[in-house]
C-alpha cells in the first residue's frame, strides 16, 4: 500500500511541478507564446493519461500505449527535452498525449476518457485541435516521428 501511495504522490508532485514551471515560464520568457493554451494543458493531459492507465474500462493493450506516453512525459530524453528548451519542451509531450488519446478514442467510448478529464476545455475538442496544429507545435519532422511511434497501429 505504501508503494501505491508513493506512486500517487510522485504523480501529484510531477503534475504540480510541471504546472508551476509552465506558468512561470509563460509569465516570464514565454509571454505571448502562440500555443500557450496547449502548453497549459500539458499537466491535465499527463493526469488524464495516468488515470486512464488504471481504468478498468481501458483494454490492457491500450494501457501499454498510455504507459508509454506517461514515460515519454517524465523522461528527460525525448524529442524536445525540457532541460534544453524549458517548459516549451513539453509541446512534444502534449502532441504525444493527443496522438495516444486519439488512438484510444478509436477503441473505447469517449465517456471513459471524459470521466477522468480535469481540464477546463472539452477534452475531445482539445485533442482534435492539438492534432490539427501538431505540425506547427513540433515541426513536420518531429510530427511524422510521433505519429509513427505513437499513432494508431492498424
Amino acid at each position: 500500500m505504501s508503494e501505491e501511495l508513493s506512486e500517487d504522490r510522485y504523480q501529484v508532485d510531477f503534475y504540480q511541478q510541471m504546472r508551476e514551471n509552465i506558468r512561470a515560464w509563460l509569465n516570464e520568457k514565454g509571454a505571448g507564446f502562440k500555443f500557450a493554451e496547449y502548453l497549459l494543458a500539458a499537466p491535465d493531459l499527463f493526469h488524464l493519461l495516468c488515470r486512464l492507465a488504471v481504468d478498468k474500462d481501458v483494454p490492457s493493450n491500450e494501457k501499454i500505449k498510455l504507459v508509454g506516453a506517461i514515460v515519454y512525459f517524465v523522461s528527460p530524453f525525448d524529442l524536445i527535452p525540457e532541460a534544453v528548451s524549458g517548459p516549451a519542451g513539453y509541446m512534444d509531450d502534449v502532441v504525444v498525449a493527443a496522438v495516444t488519446l486519439n488512438s484510444l478514442l478509436n477503441k473505447v467510448d469517449a465517456e471513459v476518457v471524459k470521466k477522468h478529464w480535469a481540464g477546463n476545455k472539452d477534452v475531445l475538442t482539445l485533442i482534435q485541435e492539438i492534432l490539427k496544429f501538431a505540425d506547427q507545435l513540433v515541426g513536420s519532422g518531429l510530427w511524422s516521428r510521433i505519429k509513427e511511434k505513437f499513432g494508431s497501429q492498424k
